[in-house]
């Protein structure tokens, strides 16, 4: 098995149904858990030297830390909606506890600075329809600069119509300089059933001059892919299957999501000005349903949705 690749269930952990560390990864800053609850079950998380976020998947949960109290209302499914999350702070220690059970991820990263128990709820997590043609997918931006005041993390997750590619043109982050910036990554997938049972998708990585990296993987529901370095993309739905991803990033200098294209690729994104938004998006749709009928776009700009078009992942 590709070491950058890990199958589901191969880092189960403790009661996490995964659980990669930056030990694990073989890097210093991301970690990702993911915590699955029976109904009325409660967990006991400590955060050690990392920030984290409680991130519903499935199901609703009660957050408690630090003397607060969050409710998050969740969500049935990655696919059904955006959903609320709650940030805990380094040196930490939280119960997590599911009336009816659930499916949570806890992004993590290490960090120095501790902060405030946090909620960000729904309704302010921005939604984007990036791309366009079979390029469109939607970014729920819970985790990124100017949405979480976090120190190193950086979160968002991104949701792919079946047949589309997603992290394309093939972007990467590994170099500290004017216009990128250095964030380890990690990808973790949820890939919708089929009528005769579950899907699949790809995902590609690749190097140049400093970096050695060459992935090319069929991944399935609950895979996770490490992405040091190097280019990456595209994240490829195959025809039939819907794709979800969330994306963990950070590293060591300014927290900052500054990406810079492979230059043989960049082309690809001047083609967007002249076609349409996939109209399966947004998820959830209804069928046949057209882009603007979500709330979560109400009140945008067709300029403001042109540029939210043309940005990255």
């Amino acid at each position: 098995m590709n070491g950058y690749h890990r199958r589901a269930g191969t880092t189960s952990s403790d009661g996490y149904a995964l659980d990669v560390t930056p030990a694990d990864a073989g890097w210093a800053y991301c970690g990702l858990r993911v915590l699955e609850l029976t109904p009325g079950e409660a967990a006991e998380v400590d955060t050690g030297e990392a920030e984290a976020l409680v991130l519903p998947l499935s199901g609703s949960a009660t957050v408690g830390c630090d003397g607060a109290r969050i409710e998050l209302a969740g969500r049935t499914g990655v696919f059904s909606g955006v959903s609320d999350v709650a940030y805990l702070p380094r040196d930490a220690h939280a119960v997590i506890s599911s009336a009816a059970g659930g499916r949570f991820a806890l992004p993590s990263a290490v960090c120095e600075q501790r902060r405030e128990v946090a909620y960000v709820p729904a309704d302010r997590v921005p939604v984007e329809l990036r791309g366009a043609g079979r390029s469109s997918r939607q970014v729920h931006n819970f985790g990124t600069p100017g949405v979480l005041d976090a120190e190193r993390l950086i979160c968002c997750e991104v949701l792919t119509p079946a047949g589309n590619w997603s992290s394309f043109p093939p972007h990467k982050h590994d170099e500290d300089r004017v216009g990128e910036s250095v964030l380890e990554e990690i990808y973790y997938f949820h890939v919708a059933d089929g009528p005769h049972g579950p899907g699949v998708a790809y995902q590609r990585a690749y190097g140049h001059d400093h970096a050695d990296i060459d992935v090319l993987v069929e991944v399935r529901d609950g895979d996770v892919v490490l992405i040091p370095y190097g280019w990456h993309g595209p994240s490829m739905a195959v025809p039939g299957y819907d794709l979800y991803y969330l994306n963990v990033m950070a590293g060591p200098g300014e927290r900052a999501w500054r990406i810079c294209d492979d230059p043989a690729h960049a082309w690809v994104r001047d083609t967007w000005e002249h076609e349409d938004v996939d109209p399966r998006l947004p998820f959830p749709h209804p069928p046949n349903a057209e882009p603007d009928v979500s709330p979560a776009f109400s009140g945008v700009s067709p300029d403001e949705r042109q540029a939210q078009r043309m940005g990255e992942p």
